[in-house]
Parts: structure tokens; sequence; C-alpha cells
């Protein structure tokens, strides 16, 4: 299917125009392998963010808002590090627009750590547009957004296999942000999505997978990546080791439930985590700040969001975030 024929297809699915025998054959062909096209992919995300309920913010604050997401999938279960990292990335300076939902893959979401460190959840999209105006950070509960996946999902549920949708979530953020650190469970999609990013109007990004098949930049191995940068996009390889960062096994990022994750949250920004727990973090929000524009390289970033630490901004940043989320 070529980028015309994938978002017809997909224009009568999000208009329910098809009944549920021909959904489970659509999404059937959809499934995630090697066939994948880019251009099937672009234009699932844009049929899909087309249907949503958007943030409704200034065209300024959207274009400069940064999103730190993952696909998920990748069974690990480690710790809630990009929502650690979107909270680090905008006690640097970032505006940060996270979307994300509850846990489908693991034992806690980014909504069930938010929620459980007392940021207001139930909010209306006017009042999550205005957490952003006013503390720099918001998180966007995808099930608020997408109405349309309520008569998608069930017909989903029946398909054992990935199907397209595994990966369309962390391509339709509803604030339209332009800059993304996005993490999928397999490296042969890294290229992909840097590609359906470009098409969809992306202006910074950068898609990373590890070689253990993490949704996120690994501290146990290398991690595969892809930047895109003034409209071109250049693969390379992040290994931790080049910037002072001990390789540490899988096991040491592995978190637990919510109530755990936000613990070893609190204990990063208090810098009293272990030394994998901080480092996985340091290296994935040194790459946001970069994608931001904030940072130069990836050493830069590092001692960015090591300083932040140090000097408690993580823990100031939380701290305003839901006092504000708690008044609207």
């Amino acid at each position: 299917m070529n980028y015309d024929e994938a978002k017809v297809a997909f224009t009568s699915l999000f208009k329910h125009e098809l009944n549920e025998s021909e959904m489970r054959e659509f999404l059937l062909s959809m499934t995630l392998d090697k066939y994948t096209s880019v251009e099937s992919i672009a234009a699932a995300a844009e049929v899909m963010r087309s249907f949503a309920l958007p943030l409704s913010i200034s065209k300024e604050l959207s274009s400069n808002a940064l999103d730190v997401v993952g696909t998920g999938g990748d069974k690990i279960g480690s710790f809630n590090i990009s929502s650690t990292v979107a909270l680090l990335s905008a006690a640097c300076g970032s505006t940060v627009a996270k979307h994300g939902s509850r846990s489908v893959t693991s034992k806690s979401g980014s909504a069930d750590m938010f929620e459980q460190l007392g940021v207001k959840l139930d909010l209306s999209i006017d009042s999550t547009a205005r957490l952003l105006e006013e503390s720099g950070f918001t998180f966007m509960f995808a099930q608020n957004h997408h109405p349309a996946m309520q008569f998608i999902m069930p017909v989903r549920k029946t398909i054992p296999d990935k199907t397209i949708f595994n990966i369309l979530g962390p391509l339709t953020n509803p604030a339209g942000v332009k800059k993304l650190l996005l993490g999928v469970f397999d490296k042969a999609f890294v290229p992909k999505m840097g590609e359906a990013l470009k098409i969809n109007g992306a202006t910074s990004a950068m898609v990373v997978s590890s070689a253990e098949g993490m949704d996120e930049i690994s501290i146990s191995d290398v991690t595969y990546a892809a930047q895109l940068r003034e409209g071109k996009l250049r693969e390379f390889i992040i290994d931790p080791q080049e910037y002072g960062i001990k390789r540490m096994p899988l096991k040491a990022i592995v978190g637990g439930d919510a109530k755990e994750n936000a613990q070893i949250l609190y204990n990063i920004f208090n810098s009293k985590a272990t030394d994998a727990q901080r480092d996985i973090v340091l290296i994935n929000t040194a790459c946001a700040l970069m994608v931001d524009g904030h940072a130069r390289d990836i050493q830069d970033g590092l001692e960015m969001a090591r300083e932040a630490i140090v000097h408690n901004r993580g823990k100031k940043k939380l701290k305003q975030i839901i006092e504000i989320s708690n008044k609207l």
C-alpha cells in the first residue's frame, strides 16, 4: 500500500465504516513485520492524529514542545524510564508534552506512576493545556484524546500478533509536537519510524532501540539510533561506555508497580538511586536535550542532566507540576 492508499483505508477504519469482520481482516493485513512500509506507518499516524481531540495550545508552544515516549512491548519490565526522563528534561528547561496511558505490557504505565506521584490526571483537555502553559510540562492521557480507538481496540485485542497499532501511539501526540525522543522495541523499525516522523512534519527527533530490544537507550549494551535533524536522517550507534557510563545488566533497571517506580524516581531525584537507575535516566535525558536543542551533544546533555539532579531541579519541577495540576 502506498501513502495515499493507506490514508484512504485508515480513514475508512477511523470513520467506523467497516464492520467488525472487515476491521479484523484489515488489522490482520497490518501486522508488524519487515514488510511494514514507512508509507503505511506515516499515513496511519496522520489519520489517527486527525481523529484525535487536540490539545488547545498555541502553534508556538506546540512547535517548541518535546515528547519522550516509547512504544512499549519490550517485556523487559524496566521502571518508568521515559516518564522520569520527561520530568528531568522539563527540569532542564524543556517544554514537555508527554503522551501516554496506563500499563499494557508492564506493571506500571506512565499514567499509573504519575498518578502515584500525586499528579492529577483526570483533567479536562483545556486544563491539561493550562498545565503545560503554567508548568512547562503536561501529561496527556491517551484515552482522553483518541475516542475513535474505543471501537477499534476490542477488535485489535483479538489478534495475537503485533499490528501497526503497536507503534502508532508515539506518532500521534495530541499536542502536535515536532520534537521527539522515541523508543521502539525492534531495531528494524528505527529508520522506518524516523522516516515516518519526517513525512509527518517532525523537525527534530531521535528514534532508538537497544541491542536487547529495549525501547530506551540502554546501559546494558549498544543502542541503535536514527536522528532527524535539518530534514536529514542519520543512523548511528550509542555505546554508553564512550561517555563514561559503566555497562550494567538488564536486571539492574527492572522496576515494579507504580509505587515502586515512583520511589525509584524519588531516589534518582534525591541522589539516592543505584548507579544503573541514575545512569540510564541520565543518558536518555541527554539525548532528549539534544533533540530539543538544549544540548550540543550527548556529553553536554549528560552534564546538564547531572547538574539538574544535584541542584534539586527535578524535585522542584515535580512539586510544581503536582501543585498546579491539583489546582486546575
